[in-house]
Formats: structure tokens, C-alpha cells, sequence
């Protein structure tokens, strides 16, 4: 079975044997009264990978933008959603804006829109929270990272980042889309306009969400975290897998990233041969538009792809990873153009 459907982009797993020994699976108590053993220093790693000031580590970016977005409300701020943003960072803004601020999605990418909406926002006196993903699987845009970084700066707000998809595949390091667009160590007088929230579950194997910015919000987040009082932290087995994987980021880390790259432009070649539209760009998430049809046959053949819902049939979704070998993807795309075939041919 060749399975396309694990996001474990640069194919790192944590075996229980491999990682460090602990005493304790938990403390029993709240970060908020001992931080777990080993969490500052961890978090202080994913800053400096990152680029950024400081951070702090969580159970999850649910507990992430829950807290923060609950901590900005306070603030006479306006979320301005980037279009493709993902479900879980949006969960945060509409508990946000329950919380009284004023909300607007813009289409993704798209400046001259979101210059607008920050112009006339800040006419009224708010601030912009602007939200946005590091990528958008499944797209070929880019999205203006910088530019959304300058309106936030200029506007005395913020540019807050749900960075799960590219932490540890894309950047300097895999420092992911601050380092990649060239945004950390930028900071206005407030204390710093961008934020930085992901789940090292992608492309570092390890279900830990990471908050990152200036040093004074991750003050001001720890003080005021609801989660780091009322919810259980990370737990030992969690912090462990996530210093191991840190250490073989530093190793091997850029092997990883290289191998993974081959693995997206053999797809993308062999797709465009086949004359198979295809969409996703350099990232490892490759979608085959209006080839849902195809996830029951392929299945059968012993290959696992995900089908999306979308406009029309739905899209075919194939998730690369560096440890597949080329020969396990030349199999699978030989058979996808078969069954493309075959189809044709009954149709005919």
C-alpha cells in the first residue's frame, strides 16, 4: 500500500525507544504554576529557529489561538482574515470577535483589498489583526507576507501567522515562513507586529503547537493564558519526541528538505507528462483538480490518496513525504494515469 495521505512531510517518526527517558508523564499541575521539565529551554530553540524573540510551547494550536486571540480582544483591534486561512486559527478569531472585535475576510492574497479594509478600519480608530496561513495547501500563490507584514507594522497592529504547514519544511533551517519571507526581528515600538503560531505535528512529527514573537507578548500571552491554568500541558513523551526532533533537524534537517524537494518536482513532472492538471506549486501537498472519482480504484490498486470536497467532483489530494522512494511514486503516478485512462476510454 503506498499511503499519500500522512502530512509527516520530511518523514519523521519518534519511536518510544529512541526517545529520552522520563520519570513522570506529567507533573499533575498547570503551566502556569511549573512549567514541565525541559519546555523554556525547548521553546527557546523554536524561537531562534524561527527567528523570533521568544515563544512558548502548548497542547495544541487550538489551546494556541484560543488564548491569544482571547488575550488581543482586549485590544482595539480589527481581524482581517486572509481567505485561505485555516479552520483552526479562524475558531480563535470568532472567539475574538464573540468577544466584541469586528471581523473581515478578504480574498487571499489579494493587498489592494486588504490596504483597503486596513484604511478604512483604521478611520475608525482599530488596529489590524491581520490572519493569515504560511501556505494555503493546495495553492500555487504565494501569498504577500511581507506586504501583509508592512500594512500590520504601519497600522500599529499585528500580521498573525498559522505557520503548521511550513514549520520545519520551508525557511532557513526549516525555520518556516518568518525566515522565509524574510519577517523576523521586525518590531514596532508596541513590542512587535508579528506573531507566529504552528503545530510542529507536520513537518517535525510531533503534536506541540508553538507560539512565537517579541518577547513582551509572550510575557503579556503567559500572564494571561487561560489554557496554561485551566488545561493539562505537554507532557513528558510529547517534549522529548519534539527535542529529538529539533536534533535531527540540526543533523539531517536540510538532506530532509533537499530529498523532499526531488520527491515535489518528480511529481510535478510526471503529472505535466502526463498532461494531468495539477495544483500545489513547489509544496508538498499536490492536488488533482475534478479526480475525487478516482480515490475507490486507486485504493483498490494499493495506492491511499485523499479525496476533498470542492467545486464540481472534487479534487484528488496526494501528500509528499521524503521518505518515499522515486520508485514508489513512479508506481503510483502510473498507475493514477491509468486509471485516468481507463476512464476516458470507457467514456468514449
Amino acid at each position: 500500500m503506498f499511503d499519500f495521505t500522512s502530512a509527516l512531510y520530511l518523514g519523521m517518526r519518534h519511536p518510544a525507544a529512541q526517545l529520552a527517558p522520563w520519570s513522570s508523564l506529567t507533573l499533575g499541575q498547570p503551566a502556569a504554576l511549573r512549567e514541565p521539565p525541559g519546555a523554556p529551554a525547548l521553546a527557546a530553540d523554536l524561537a531562534a529557529l524561527q527567528g523570533c524573540e521568544a515563544a512558548c510551547v502548548l497542547p495544541s494550536t487550538l489551546h494556541l489561538f484560543w488564548d491569544l486571540f482571547g488575550m488581543l480582544a482586549a485590544e482595539r483591534l480589527v481581524i482581517l482574515v486572509d481567505g485561505g486561512s485555516y479552520a483552526i486559527a479562524r475558531w480563535g478569531a470568532e472567539h475574538a470577535q464573540a468577544l466584541g472585535l469586528p471581523q473581515q475576510v478578504f480574498p487571499s492574497g489579494e493587498m489592494a483589498a486588504l490596504r483597503r479594509l486596513v484604511a478604512a478600519w483604521g478611520r475608525q480608530g482599530r488596529r489590524p489583526l491581520i490572519l493569515a496561513d504560511g501556505y494555503v495547501p493546495g495553492s500555487e500563490q504565494v501569498l504577500p507576507l511581507a506586504g501583509y507584514a508592512a500594512l500590520a507594522r504601519q497600522g500599529g497592529g499585528y500580521l498573525l501567522l498559522d505557520d503548521t504547514q511550513v514549520l520545519g519544511v520551508m525557511g532557513a533551517s526549516g525555520g518556516g515562513s518568518a525566515r522565509l519571507h524574510g519577517l523576523q526581528g521586525a518590531h514596532d515600538k508596541a513590542g512587535g507586529h508579528l506573531i507566529v503560531g504552528a503545530s510542529l505535528a507536520k513537518g517535525f512529527g510531533v503534536p506541540l503547537a508553538v507560539l512565537a514573537g517579541s518577547g513582551a507578548l509572550l510575557r503579556r500571552f503567559e500572564a494571561h493564558s487561560q489554557t496554561r491554568v485551566h488545561a493539562s500541558p505537554p507532557s513528558a513523551a510529547v517534549l522529548a519526541a519534539a527535542r529529538r526532533a529539533l536534533a535531527l533537524n540540526a543533523q539531517h534537517g536540510d538532506t530532509l528538505r533537499a530529498r523532499l524537494a526531488d520527491r515535489v518536482a518528480q511529481w510535478r513532472a510526471g503529472m505535466a507528462a502526463a498532461g494531468i492538471a495539477c495544483r500545489g506549486g513547489s509544496f508538498p501537498v499536490q492536488r488533482l483538480p475534478g479526480r475525487a472519482h478516482l480515490q475507490p480504484a486507486l485504493r483498490a490498486a494499493g495506492v491511499l490518496a485523499l479525496a476533498q470536497a470542492g467545486e464540481g467532483p472534487g479534487a484528488l489530494t496526494f501528500l509528499l513525504r521524503a521518505d518515499q522512494t522515486p520508485g514508489q511514486l513512479e508506481q503510483a503516478m502510473d498507475l493514477l494515469e491509468h486509471h485516468i485512462r481507463r476512464r476516458y476510454e470507457r467514456s468514449v
